[in-house]
């Protein structure tokens, strides 16, 4: 039946065409965008995943930042022990050389006074955006040996976050340590703990901050590595006791500086693994979200062509379904 109220042909060429429009323009959005998933409307369920884990990564790349951060911290602080070794090395030198009869002590302690100032100095210039671990004040208030370092960024099953740490405890990298000792009133680092000379029978064994001194004692006898004096000392068997006291003592400071050297390295070595971690986790995650939300663009592409040709042929429909109501026109003329 033809009818001029009600043209079948054209209203299925206009639905067909409405839905072929609808499609090219989610496939050029598509294209334009890169997502197959841009909106909550677009697919609920991945949309959430996805922006649940961008947010995650944000939080992963902060992390990495501070694990950085973390790294140049300990790397300065090593940097100062190496350094200091290498001056106390010198020291070292400088006291068994001084040990020959006849050396002129004087000067070689006008020598050593000048790599005294240098292991201060270094200890002083071992800071990182503000902190110091080898030159410190460990009875100041709210000091804590042990530093923290943000190592990562965990969601559980459950939803709930929590932030790692790496705790690493710098209480044997303390070469100055400005807190008075309990009992001696005096620094306990390394470098300025003070040592009585006449206590010491061969190499010490101590840590930092365990002192052998009688404080009624004075001269030579009294000293710490960043303070020992050998300008007064004769080639006397006592002078010649304290002057090796003086290289035992100095001796064991470089073995306490070389455990510190590797305790600070292997905490660097753990940062940079942790670090290393961090970066894949990231990546790992992107090519996650990438697999739920991102448009395969040769698939999009290819549709594309066939909706604009679909388009076309659409519109081509219509028009023809709209001429044939032109032709009852041609039953009522003479």
């Amino acid at each position: 039946m033809s009818s001029i109220m009600t043209n079948a042909s054209a209203m299925t060429a206009l639905k067909t065409l409405r839905k072929t429009n609808t499609e090219l323009t989610t496939t050029q959005s598509r294209i334009s965008t890169g997502y197959r998933v841009a909106e909550a409307s677009d697919n609920a369920a991945y949309w959430s995943i996805a922006t649940t884990m961008r947010s995650d990564n944000k939080a992963l790349s902060t992390v990495k930042d501070a694990l950085g951060l973390g790294a140049a911290k300990v790397d300065t602080a090593y940097t100062g022990v190496k350094a200091a070794i290498d001056v106390v090395d010198e020291i070292k030198a400088k006291l068994v050389a001084a040990r020959e009869a006849g050396v002129d002590k004087t000067k070689i302690q006008a020598e050593i006074t000048q790599l005294q100032g240098q292991l201060k100095a270094n200890a002083d210039a071992a800071s990182f955006t503000g902190e110091n671990w080898l030159s410190v004040d460990s009875g100041a208030a709210g000091f804590n040996t042990l530093k923290s370092i943000v190592s990562s960024f965990t969601r559980a099953s459950d939803g709930s976050v929590s932030v790692g740490t790496i705790e690493i405890n710098i209480a044997s990298a303390f070469l100055f340590d400005a807190r008075a000792n309990t009992t001696t009133g005096l620094g306990v680092g390394i470098l300025d703990a003070l040592h009585a000379a006449t206590d010491i029978t061969g190499p010490p064994a101590y840590a930092a901050g365990d002192l052998v001194v009688d404080q009624t004692m004075t001269g030579p006898t009294v000293f710490s590595v960043s303070t020992l004096d050998i300008s007064g000392l004769t080639n006397s068997v006592a002078d010649t006791t304290t002057l090796e006291a003086f290289i035992s003592v100095v001796d064991g400071a470089l073995s306490q500086m070389t455990t510190a050297a590797s305790d600070l390295g292997a905490a660097k070595k753990r940062i940079d693994l942790q670090s290393e971690f961090v970066t894949n986790l990231i990546d790992t995650i992107d090519r996650g979200v990438g697999q739920l939300v991102d448009a395969d663009m040769n698939k999009e592409s290819t549709r594309l062509q066939a909706l604009q040709v679909q388009q076309q042929l659409g519109i081509q429909a219509l028009t023809i379904a709209n001429s044939n109501s032109q032709s009852i026109m041609s039953l009522f003329r003479s």
